[in-house]
């Protein structure tokens, strides 16, 4: 037999892994939580939760509670219905045991139990229940309490009774699996955010969170009778309205219920959420696309009937969703969501719903508020006209760029290579910086570019006047990738974008504007990845022959605190050499001289990279082999939003504040 016939006779039935039960969910846990990481960790809170939400939704429960426990333990408890505990009739099992150790058990499939659901995949609590190494489901029903516990999976007992008990609910402790999970570390604040979010999108129902976790508890309680109609105010915090009063709708077509708020403020930015069973979509959707068809339609039938556009004139939906802060949430019977962890809604009678109700709406909205109508309108008139300045800036770079086949800025000293993988570009703060790097790079793979002075801050420019930059413009060549409606990220030249400022307050604020304008212009450059801090050292300390670079005050003090004690020790072993070979006064003598070059540290503190020679800085901050770079991402667009907000805006006092707050960890930087 050939060795490929050997190999056929070798592979049969054998070979075939049959995964039963939860197998599969711990042999491939990213396929039902997204990752193994933080966001899958907390995925299991956001399982459990969604059931409990599912009963508020129906109607069933009022209060939902979250407690993170000692030993990573978290609790999640609600005054629902409480799961079935009657033997089922397929499984021939507790029902609860049924819904907690079985893929696809659950109350969202047979058609009466939930009207609406976020958690139609029926994968949620036995997936929590499959990663964990400890669960129990404690069930009030019909004045008894019933209970189970699990280790990963499995069931440890029968369903047993606990006694008496009023009222009804379900309360879930699970504590995940260290195996599954290499850091088990629950983050108080995410946890809070998302509570909140939930509170408002699922109105006259209160969530609570305690922090039980230390012998201090932390609680707090969430409670909105308005809905997402009180949602908009929290989210436009700090910033003026265009309208005097939010717009909101709640409705019902085809089934299909639809909640929309909505209110435009002074920014260009654009911001919207949007939900389908409470769930976020951060992809958006029909239900998305249905809203910006109607908010377009509605305004440009407005603006002609009242005379604001002539002729062929028409608003884009850019124009008039420059500014909006929007949320839309539909409640609907079977959603199609895309992939598990449901981040886009697929079904098309969504969008019809959604833009017919919206579209009624917005146009009895504009009539009977004129004043808001005018101001709304207005503001998308001026952002048409941005646009198309903006669209006539956009030309004229990308016919002075690299795309048109013309060269690349003069002071981009670019690298060799070709393969934006591999390729890095520098941006350094000043000449002087920049010539000590370009000497210092491999010119292989490190660009660098430098530049003069500070770009101007982009946070309340439009993109016209921000392509009027030199700076910037010099920037958006090198990239490659263009700008605004033109930008592809396919065509980005380098995959490593390392902004390397000095280590002062001109450089902190020079690398606050870069990053500005990266999050405003370039956001998917930063959710790739791409972006990188360098972290230049502070100090170098040395001695004689042997020198140290610091990074910081303490990694300073710990270099002269050890480079004394090894001196010290060094002295210590020559003054009991010397006492065998000299007198005790000349012994003496030289033990006095060792104990001054201890103290002879030679300090150097770096003010700027231009201080730096072309050797030490690209051993220390250039050389992949050895240099520190910060990775900046996104963790909550909304958060960065504001925190852009309040560092670049035009108001002085939360500017002032956050930094007062903050100051101390100005070093962890995480947008």
């Amino acid at each position: 037999m050939t060795d490929k016939e050997n190999k056929s006779a070798e592979y049969g039935a054998k070979d075939i892994m049959v995964l039963e039960g939860l197998d599969p969910v711990r042999k491939r846990p990213a396929m039902y939580i997204g990752s193994t990481g933080p966001d899958g960790l907390h995925h299991l809170i956001w399982e459990v939760l969604d059931n409990s939400i599912d009963e508020a939704l129906g109607g069933f429960a009022k209060n939902i509670e979250v407690s993170l426990l000692p030993q990573n333990r978290v609790r999640v408890v609600d005054d629902g219905r409480g799961i079935p505990v009657e033997k089922h009739p397929q499984t021939k099992k507790s029902t609860l045991e049924t819904v907690m150790t079985i893929l696809h058990a659950g109350g969202k499939f047979g058609g009466k139990a939930y009207q609406v659901s976020g958690g139609l995949h029926g994968v949620g609590v036995s997936v929590v229940n499959a990663l964990s190494t400890y669960l129990r489901a404690d069930v009030r029903r019909e004045n008894t309490q019933y209970y189970q516990e699990y280790a990963k999976g499995n069931p440890k007992s029968d369903v047993k009774k606990a006694g008496k008990a009023a009222g009804t609910g379900t309360s879930i402790i699970f504590e995940p699996d260290i195996e599954i999970f290499k850091e088990i570390k629950f983050d108080a604040k995410r946890i809070i955010s998302h509570l909140r979010q939930q509170a408002y999108l699922t109105s006259g129902v209160k969530l609570t969170f305690i922090d039980a976790r230390e012998e201090d508890k932390m609680a707090c309680a969430f409670y909105f009778e308005a809905g997402i109609a009180s949602y908009i105010p929290y989210l436009t915090k700090g910033r003026e309205g265009q309208q005097s009063s939010v717009f909101y709708v709640k409705g019902e077509k085809e089934g299909i219920i639809v909640e929309t708020a909505f209110l435009y403020t002074e920014d260009f930015e654009t911001f919207e959420e949007s939900f389908a069973n409470n769930i976020h979509t951060p992809e958006g959707g029909t239900h998305l696309t249905g809203f910006r068809s109607a908010l377009t339609r509605t305004l440009n039938d407005y603006a002609k009937k009242n005379n604001f556009l002539k002729g062929e004139e028409a608003l884009t939906g850019e124009d008039v969703r420059e500014g909006i802060t929007a949320v839309v949430s539909i409640k609907i019977r079977e959603p199609q969501f895309e992939g598990q962890t449901k981040t886009k809604l697929g079904n098309q009678e969504a969008k019809t719903a959604v833009e017919a109700v919206v579209a009624e709406a917005l146009t009895d909205y504009l009539e009977r508020n004129p004043q808001d109508g005018r101001a709304i309108i207005e503001k998308c008139l001026l952002a048409s006209k941005a646009r198309k300045a903006a669209k006539a800036a956009r030309q004229t770079v990308l016919r002075k760029g690299i795309l048109e086949g013309l060269a690349l800025p003069g002071k981009l000293a670019d690298c060799s290579s070709k393969d934006p993988e591999e390729s890095e570009l520098y941006i350094v703060e000043g000449d002087s910086a920049g010539g000590s790097a370009k000497q210092a790079r491999d010119r292989r793979f490190q660009a660098i570019l430098p530049l003069r002075g500070k770009i101007l801050n982009v946070e309340r420019a439009r993109l016209d006047r921000l392509l009027d930059s030199k700076e910037i413009r010099a920037l958006v060549i090198a990239l490659g990738t263009a700008i605004a409606e033109d930008f592809d990220i396919a065509k980005l030249r380098y995959h490593r974008i390392i902004i390397m400022t000095d280590a002062d307050v001109d450089g902190s604020h020079i690398r606050a504007l870069l990053l500005t304008l990266f999050y405003r212009y370039f956001k998917s450059i930063i959710e790739q990845g791409y972006i990188y801090i360098a972290q230049p050292p502070l100090y170098r300390v040395g001695q004689g022959k042997s020198f140290a670079y610091a990074f910081s005050d303490s990694e300073r003090d710990a270099i002269v605190t050890e480079l004394k004690s090894k001196k010290a020790e060094k002295a210590a072993k020559i003054k009991i050499q010397r006492k065998t070979a000299a007198t005790e006064q000349e012994d003496q003598g030289k033990e006095t001289e060792g104990e001054e070059k201890i103290s002879g540290l030679n300090i150097q503190r770096y003010k700027g990279l231009g201080e730096m020679n072309a050797d030490q800085l690209w051993e220390t901050t250039m050389n992949p082999a050895r240099r520190i770079l910060l990775k900046v991402n996104i963790q909550d667009a909304h958060e960065a939003d504001t925190v852009f907000d309040v560092l670049m805006g035009d108001e002085v006092a939360p500017r002032k504040k956050f930094i007062q707050t903050y100051a101390k960890s100005v070093r962890n930087l995480d947008i």
